[in-house]
């Protein structure tokens, strides 16, 4: 069984920035890949970012350059740094672990376990 723990949420001014943590616990952290997803009010849970077990990472269109996403295995932490955050990044934010699934990288279905996220506001 995997714990995730969201963290760093907050409300902030369209330009700010914000970094998102997400602490595990319960499996070998370095052996699975990550992601971020966010959900907005009355609309589906998307893709945000994702970091394979090797490190390689991805991003939605709607955030690179903007958005980066690492881990450090040691801390057993993964993290978000958003920056130029828009209104439209508002949403509550969830890390996900693959653990045993498997599937296209930026698919909800593709990930076991999820943590109960942490809700992001951007005023303008």
């Amino acid at each position: 069984q995997v714990e995730l723990v969201e963290s760093g949420g907050g409300l902030v001014q369209a330009g700010g920035s914000l970094r998102l943590s997400c602490a595990a616990s319960g499996a070998t952290f370095s052996s699975y890949d990550m992601a971020w997803f966010r959900q907005a009010p009355g609309k589906e849970r998307v893709f945000v970012a994702y970091i394979s077990r090797r490190d390689t990472t991805a991003y939605a269109d709607f955030v690179k350059g903007r958005f980066t996403i690492s881990r450090e295995v040691a801390a057993r932490t993964l993290f978000l740094q958003m920056n130029n955050l828009k209104p439209e990044d508002t949403a509550n934010y969830y890390c996900a672990t693959s653990g045993d699934y498997g599937g296209w990288y930026n698919a909800v279905t593709s990930y076991q376990y999820w943590g109960q996220g942490t809700q992001v506001t951007v005023s303008s």
